[in-house]
């Protein structure tokens, strides 16, 4: 299994939400040439990999988009319905392992649309032409001043681009409460987001805020062994506040490395940093009192919740360490 990778170079902007994930239900529609690799590659939300020797009826397979050499005058690309509709603020264009085959430029273009038919006189500028280099991260800053529902990826004139990571803030007027009218407020797809957590050795904490249930062990947030006193971690921003009416802490596939116990704290939090809220979650008042955990168990909690106002913060505890794979907060808006 795979080391989660955290790119020291990643801005602020990769803590929001990726509006681009194909877990999240993102899709990429059409595309001009995808001949050397499928065009749905790119909104894999794993990092990007390079397999010597792996070669399909079209030649060498790469780990993202890849249209063939462009002989003729345009260029390449790609239209891209995001996972749901938001305002974007940021975009990581990944050319991980494309060296010789990477595009020279690229451009992005959105459009807000509730069918997918969408006019060529829709299309506005989001991100203007920028120069690309092979085999990293390009990270670039986007204005969020509008709601979008599909990007086109114009690549200037053809190549590979790896992952397409399209950050921003999910519309809250898709947000469809349930029949008791409530949402999870921990969704990432609402909106929820991971702030900090103290350890991701084997799996990261944003898998926790995933849809579904976990596909595998490395489908979820697990730490380290811990070795000296105390316990393990994560703060959650979320979607928007409101009150926790209904919990679900699921440890599907983790069985001789689950936590023995968890527990949940939160705040409604005014001002400050993602940084400062560190210090001051360990002070937060309790919303849900230590629980004991299964293996491989979905568990459910209402009334075990403590009386609470609003909140717009939690911080989730595991009991020493271990791993668990979704985490649900279901409540009302305040």
């Amino acid at each position: 299994m795979a080391l989660p990778q955290l790119d020291p170079q990643a801005r602020s902007f990769t803590r929001l939400v990726n509006l681009a994930d194909a877990r999240l239900g993102a899709e990429a529609l059409s595309c001009s040439d995808d001949f050397f690799a499928a065009k749905e590659r790119m909104l894999n939300p794993e990092p990007a990999i390079f397999i010597p020797g792996k070669y399909d009826e079209h030649g060498k397979w790469m780990d993202g988009w890849e249209s063939r050499r462009k002989r003729g005058p345009g260029h390449d690309w790609c239209i891209v319905r995001l996972a749901r509709p938001g305002r974007l603020v940021g975009a990581d264009l990944d050319t991980s392992y494309f060296t010789g085959n990477f595009p020279p430029a690229a451009a992005l273009e959105a459009c807000y649309s509730e069918t997918d038919q969408i006019e060529d006189s829709h299309w506005q500028p989001l991100l203007p032409s920028v120069n690309l280099a092979g085999n990293q991260h390009h990270y670039f800053d986007l204005s969020a001043d509008r709601l979008i529902s599909h990007v086109r990826v114009n690549l200037y004139p053809d190549g590979g681009l790896a992952r397409l990571r399209l950050y921003g803030l999910p519309d809250p007027a898709a947000v469809q409460p349930d029949a008791d009218g409530c949402i999870d407020l921990a969704a990432a797809l609402n909106g929820g987001r991971i702030v900090a957590a103290n350890n991701q050795h084997f799996g990261l904490a944003s898998s926790l805020l995933l849809p579904g249930r976990g596909l595998n062990m490395g489908d979820g947030w697990e730490t380290r062994r811990r070795r000296e006193p105390g316990n393990d971690w994560c703060v959650i921003a979320l979607a928007q506040p409101g009150v926790i009416e209904r919990i679900e802490v699921d440890t599907c596939h983790f069985r001789g490395n689950f936590p023995d116990r968890c527990s949940l704290q939160g705040a409604l939090v005014a001002g400050g940093t993602d940084e400062s809220l560190v210090t001051q979650s360990m002070f937060w008042a309790e919303l849900l009192p230590a629980q004991s955990l299964q293996m491989d168990h979905q568990h459910y909690y209402q009334s075990e919740i403590l009386a609470h106002q609003a909140i717009s913060h939690v911080r989730f505890n595991i009991h020493p360490d271990g791993g668990v794979s979704r985490l649900r907060l279901w409540g009302r808006t305040a």
